[in-house]
């Protein structure tokens, strides 16, 4: 039996700095995904998530305009399925509660090392090919 084909899932990458984007980027890309967005900002990030409709968010806690907690929330709020993995400063993780408690699927702290992040794209990856895209 042939299985049927799965596209790559699509994640958006929400972070202030370009060098972290980059690195999200090309750990993602090696692992499979597709990189379907990026935005410099909290509220850059919700509207790109209403556009894009991707399989996986990463989003920065600490970003200008609109915060990542923020942002996680209008995210949520408006599409309850979204699957949103929190990027942290080690100095943040005060805010990871709320961010769980507001629905994240789960967090990196920065820097982080490439196995880690590899390893959650892996875990998402397969969960995702799985169960569809978020509704």
């Amino acid at each position: 039996m042939i299985e049927p084909h799965h596209p790559s899932p699509r994640l958006l990458i929400v972070d202030d700095a370009l060098i972290m984007r980059m690195r999200i980027g090309t750990i993602a890309r090696a692992a499979g995904w597709e990189v379907a967005g990026e935005a410099t900002d909290g509220a850059e990030g919700v509207a790109r998530y209403r556009e894009l409709r991707p399989d996986l968010v990463t989003l920065d806690i600490v970003m200008p305009n609109l915060d990542g907690v923020a942002a996680l929330r209008a995210i949520r709020a408006e599409f309850p399925a979204a699957r949103v993995v929190m990027v942290t400063a080690v100095d943040q993780r005060a805010q990871l509660a709320e961010c769980i408690e507001s629905g994240a699927l789960d967090f990196v702290v920065k820097p982080f090392d490439t196995e880690r992040l590899s390893g959650m794209f892996a875990k998402y990856g397969l969960a995702i090919r799985h169960a569809g895209p978020p509704s």
